[in-house]
């Protein structure tokens, strides 16, 4: 019986090291004409407000801290008030917190 496992599962996905290499990838995302398309529609992904494109930002859906990753299926645009009300929710849990209050 081998000592070691075949391969190693990281169960703390909010390391340090994988929120720097998602940022890392954001980063160069937010220099994709995806992403530049995305922006210029002007349309915040949570309250589906318009606002100018300098109001928007990249959320993530799932965030790096709860192990979400940086790719197209993940990222939103948001405004300002929308990502900070969102915080490290997921979407069920901003809306069922929606249903309690």
């Amino acid at each position: 019986m081998p000592s070691e496992p075949y391969f190693e599962i990281d169960p703390d996905p909010s390391t340090s090291q994988h929120i720097r290499k998602e940022r890392e990838k954001s980063r160069k995302l937010k220099q994709s004409q995806w992403w530049k398309n995305q922006i210029s529609k002007g349309i915040c992904h949570y309250c589906g407000q318009k606002w100018p494109s300098t109001q928007l930002s990249m959320d993530h859906v799932v965030p790096l801290a709860r192990g979400g990753k940086s790719t197209r299926g993940n990222v939103v645009t948001a405004c300002r008030t929308c990502n900070q009300s969102k915080k490290l929710e997921t979407p069920a849990e901003a809306a069922l917190r929606n249903l309690t209050e």
